[in-house]
């Protein structure tokens, strides 16, 4: 996924990490690279090109506190708008169920409409907000 953000435009980028980001430190291209599928589970969505697989999309979930795993998602631009946060998400809660985990949250900057919108359409609601720039959101698994 890493590699695939060279072709993520500057607001994706403004949405995903909050910040403009390109470039990351050992610790944390480590942190994106040692998923364990148990406290840290990360999914990414593929396309054929040209007869090799390239990433499109990635969605992670990260354990938070006893039962409750925050989730991050990133798609690159051409392929915005298809669907593939959906796929993503719907894999996510369903890994999160089968974790056991009681509740699934995301901070998502006020601006992202789809974003806000595809948590919405999973069943997330809003909830106070625990950063003044970001949106809230948690779904209740149990």
């Amino acid at each position: 996924m890493l590699a695939a953000l060279g072709e993520v435009g500057t607001q994706s980028l403004q949405r995903r990490f909050f910040m403009l980001k390109r470039h990351f430190s050992e610790k944390e291209r480590a942190f994106f690279v040692e998923v364990d599928f148990k406290d840290h589970v990360a999914l990414v969505a593929c396309v054929a090109n040209a007869g090799r697989s390239t990433i499109v999309g990635g969605a992670r979930y990260v354990a938070a506190g006893p039962g409750c795993a925050e989730t991050a998602f990133m798609v690159i631009d051409a392929w915005q708008g298809r669907g593939i946060g959906g796929l993503l998400l719907r894999h996510l809660i369903s890994l999160a169920r089968e974790a056991r985990l009681k509740e699934l949250t995301a901070e998502v900057l006020p601006d992202n409409a789809a974003m806000l919108r595809v948590l919405g359409r999973f069943g997330f609601e809003r909830a106070e907000r625990r950063e003044p720039h970001t949106v809230h959101m948690v779904l209740t698994l149990t």
